[in-house]
């Protein structure tokens, strides 16, 4: 009903659509269009609107302040969250409502039937959405019977935007408390024989072919409670091809007096399936028509009233790993570039269509991630081991993971590869020992750099983005050139030949990492150790060291803290210490191959906590002295080790060959950072042009902000500056969906099915309750765990082990204050990895949700030789 001030306060399912999320909330919405989908039985009902929320309690002032006492807590003060979210419900629940919003809904209820019993439930309109499930985190009332108890939990349901776990969730989410109103669905109960959870996608393995229903006796209240274990049957194609029958003791029942009451179930059923084979397949098939018509997989509640199937909900569920689109209908298997490249992070269009431009591999995306299409190389014998070998030598988990789908033969096809009359193509020639090889390599990428950074300067419009596709491919030569793979190579065959043979003859595990300390010309290591020097120019200066800590306080943005150097004695010497740092290494940042993150020669603020710490940690000359130690190291573990090898039988010749392998490992091991580098060096001058390409698109109109071009494709922006035409809607859909990428975990490997795969250690040499992981620096080590997330963040002090999802080029600074290191994320010629064994840290990587299972300060143990950790503080310390 719509009334004369234009504020609709009541309407009925038949009356709403999705598109009324604003009106009527997530789960209204959803309610009624699924009263719209044939053969969808929905119990009758109505909606409470956010008008009559808002009529009743959006004006109240005292609401106002403490909304706004709400917005500015954290999310883990969990004493004062309490406290002030109680007060709001309270008050909340204390209003009394409106006589016209109040005779809406008795009228509509004395439509429906007043004598009837009713559910009442909450209807956020940040609930239920296709970005956001929001389940749970509001109030549901069974049974309830009568105007006056009709009208008192609405009120009761309104508080309930309030509760602590709502509030929090908002909190963690970034959704405003205001933005967020509440409507109330009123709906006729059903007293079921049985209720319970469907969801289209199997919820453990994600595999999107799956149907899972749990079902148990009673009001479905039980399960969504955790009152009772479930049955759970499992189906795939119409068939059912799983089923779990749980012993269940109680089940939730309507009580006479209204409200819900908890019964035994009598001994001889409690061992009783729920549903039979054919309810089983036609809730399947009710879920597949309802998944259908939403488009994206359901999580459906539903009652079974007599032999009747009843929906009394359905979601989307949002924490589904989105599916890359392939050309054809048959089976793909895919493996994340994000796990090799260090950087799980959703990213933003033009990044990804960047990075496939950039890459000669063909890539896929999904969910903000990249992907590779690695079907073909599976669909051979063959190929597949050499797939899983290389792959699972880099990272044991995605290796698994790739074998798991071989060995169930129903997935991918393998035939067998046609045996070639041709000889094998002959192995290339070994590269010569010569340093100048790495010194020519290093000399021709500087001087292409150097021409872009001239040429790009004269283009504008149309022909700038041109410049950009045709350098891409000057930057793909630079980036493959024939001669650097060759040295990057050299490098990972001679460490591996020195693990294998040095264990072999002499039992040294890893004995490369210790001979790889300090090596010349590894440009991220001497990046760490440059900031160290910029700490030495600082730290004579107490009142610039005052500012910074001031600067890590407030976080001034851009460079706006630089200027202000200058008014402290040693702030030109600090200020020009800083800006040679950024010329060196400004275009470098977290998630540096994401084109549109922020870089420290954009926001140099972030390097300030570690130059503090530096400053804190470390005395005059730690730099030098660091990389001095580590090279003394490397050079007395080869002399031991050749002197081991030399009494050995044939000792002489052991000895020189490991020698020669030393030394070529130690000469080639540094480029191997460089390519990468000079990448990253091209990024930051492609974005600088289109940034400035930007804001001419914003002063004549066609974009709000410059910061727009990060949610369009390189094509798409290609066409923007051509047409000089932009589709705001499409960059507001895809910063939503940005959003949305960022709460997702992505999949080591992942199915067209939808199914993720993670892998699996298989390991039986571990000490109790450690945690396995790739051994990638040797050494044991024991200190202070420090869990980051995020580098601007880190307080960090000597001796501590940072615990972390992952790490690229830009957490090189922190790593000369640790003493080990622990990684969700990685493989032994990975960013972390190679660091760790140039700095000398222990260090272990791949080790799954070590950021949730190590708490922040436990004392952990490292050993980076053989490839575990283990939590030495009690549980509750």
């Amino acid at each position: 009903m719509v009334r004369s001030s234009g504020m609709t306060y009541v309407l009925g399912f038949g009356e709403i659509d999705r598109t009324q999320v604003a009106i009527v909330g997530g789960k209204d919405a959803n309610l009624g269009e699924l009263s719209r989908i044939e053969g969808v039985e929905v119990p009758d009902g109505f909606c409470v609107t956010t008008d009559a929320f808002a009529r009743t309690v959006g004006d109240a002032p005292s609401i106002e302040d403490r909304l706004d006492e709400l917005s500015r807590l954290e999310p883990d003060d969990r004493a004062a969250i309490q406290a002030l979210s109680e007060q709001i419900r309270c008050a909340i629940e204390e209003f009394v409502l409106p006589d016209d919003v109040a005779a809406e809904i008795i009228d509509a209820h004395a439509r429906l039937g007043a004598d009837g019993a009713y559910a009442v439930r909450s209807s956020a309109t940040a609930e239920d959405l296709p970005t956001a499930s929001f389940a749970g985190q509001q109030d549901t009332y069974l049974n309830i019977v009568g105007s006056a108890a009709i009208l008192e939990h609405v009120s009761r349901c309104w508080g309930s935007l309030f509760t602590e776990r709502a509030v929090t969730y908002r909190l963690r989410n970034d959704f405003g408390h205001k933005a967020i109103q509440m409507a109330v669905v009123v709906q006729r109960m059903v007293f079921p024989r049985a209720a319970g959870i469907l969801v289209t996608a199997d919820p453990l393995t994600s595999d999107w072919t799956v149907v899972s229903i749990d079902a148990g006796f009673g009001l479905g209240e039980a399960l969504v409670s955790g009152l009772v274990n479930a049955d759970v049957y499992r189906v795939r194609d119409g068939n059912v091809i799983g089923r779990t029958i749980a012993t269940k003791k109680l089940s939730v029942e309507p009580a006479p007096t209204g409200g819900t009451q908890v019964q035994e179930i009598a001994e001889e059923r409690r061992n009783e399936p729920v549903l039979t084979d054919a309810e089983v397949l036609r809730l399947a098939q009710l879920g597949r028509r309802i998944e259908t018509h939403f488009g994206s997989p359901q999580d459906i509640e539903w009652c079974l009233d007599g032999d009747d199937i009843r929906i009394v909900q359905s979601r989307p569920i949002t924490t589904l790993f989105p599916i890359p689109l392939a050309a054809d209908e048959e089976n793909h298997v895919y493996v994340s570039v994000g796990h090799q490249q260090m950087m799980t992070d959703a990213m933003k269009p033009l990044g990804i269509s960047l990075w496939q431009l950039t890459s000669r591999a063909p890539m896929r995306d999904a969910g903000g991630r990249l992907f590779v299409d690695v079907t073909k190389a599976m669909s051979s014998p063959k190929t597949s081991a050499g797939l899983v070998a290389a792959l699972g030598k880099s990272d044991p988990l995605i290796g698994d993971a790739l074998q798991t789908v071989i060995d169930r033969g129903d997935f991918i096809h393998q035939v067998p590869e046609q045996v070639s009359a041709s000889a094998p193509p002959a192995a290339p020639a070994p590269i010569e020992n010569d340093p100048d090889i790495v010194t020519e390599l290093i000399a021709n990428s500087e001087a292409s750099l150097t021409a872009l950074q001239r040429d790009i300067q004269t283009k504008s419009g149309p022909s700038l983005l041109d410049f950009i596709r045709t350098d891409i491919q000057e930057l793909q030569r630079v980036l493959f050139t024939p001669r650097g793979l060759q040295v990057i190579t050299a490098a990972m065959d001679d460490s591996f030949w020195l693990n294998d043979r040095l264990q072999e003859w002499l039992g040294e595990k890893n004995a490369a990492d210790a001979l790889t300390q300090s090596v010349p010309g590894n440009v991220t290591s001497e990046m760490g150790l440059a900031l160290l020097d910029v700490a030495d120019v600082i730290r004579p200066h107490p009142e610039v060291v005052a500012y910074l800590q001031q600067v890590e306080q407030t976080g001034p943005a851009g460079n706006t803290f630089l200027d202000k150097l200058s008014e402290y004695p040693g702030g030109h010497e600090a200020r020009a210490a800083i800006e040679a740092f950024l010329d060196k290494y400004g275009m470098r940042c977290a998630g540096e191959i994401d084109i549109t993150r922020p870089r420290w020669s954009e926001s140099p603020t972030t390097l300030v906590p570690t130059i503090l710490g530096n400053i804190k940690n470390f005395g005059p000359g730690a730099g030098r002295q660091r990389f001095a130690d580590g090279l003394r190291d490397a050079e007395q573990t080869k002399e031991q080790l050749l002197q081991r090898l030399r009494a050995l039988p044939d000792g002489a010749r052991k000895a020189e060959e490991t020698e020669r392998m030393i030394d070529r490992v130690r000469m080639f091991s540094g480029y191997r950072e460089y390519p990468k580098y000079r990448m990253v060096s091209r990024y930051f001058v492609y974005k600088q042009a289109l940034l400035r390409e930007a804001e001419r698109l914003v002063a004549a109109g066609v974009l709000r902000e410059p910061e727009d071009i990060f949610y369009l494709r390189f094509d798409e922006l290609s066409e923007v500056v051509r047409t000089q035409s932009a589709s705001a809607e499409l960059i507001d859909e895809r910063k939503e969906a940005f959003c949305t990428y960022q709460a997702l975990t992505p999949p080591r490997v992942l199915t067209s099915d939808g199914e993720a795969l993670t892998g699996a250690y298989r390991r039986a040499d571990l000490p109790a309750g450690a945690l396995p992981g790739m051994a990638v620096s040797a050494g044991t080590i024991e200190g202070r765990a420090r869990v980051v997330s995020d580098i601007a963040q880190a307080d960090l002090e000597a001796g501590d082990i940072l615990v972390t999802a992952y790490t690229d080029p830009s957490w090189t600074p922190l790593f000369v204050a640790i003493a080990g290191l622990v990684t969700e994320v990685g493989g032994l010629m990975t960013h972390g990895a190679v660091i760790a064994r140039e700095y000398g840290l222990p260090a272990v990587v791949g080790v799954e949700h070590a950021t949730e299972l190590i708490r922040d300060g436990r004392r952990i143990r490292v050993n980076g030789t053989d490839g575990y950790v283990e939590i030495l503080s009690p549980p509750d310390e």
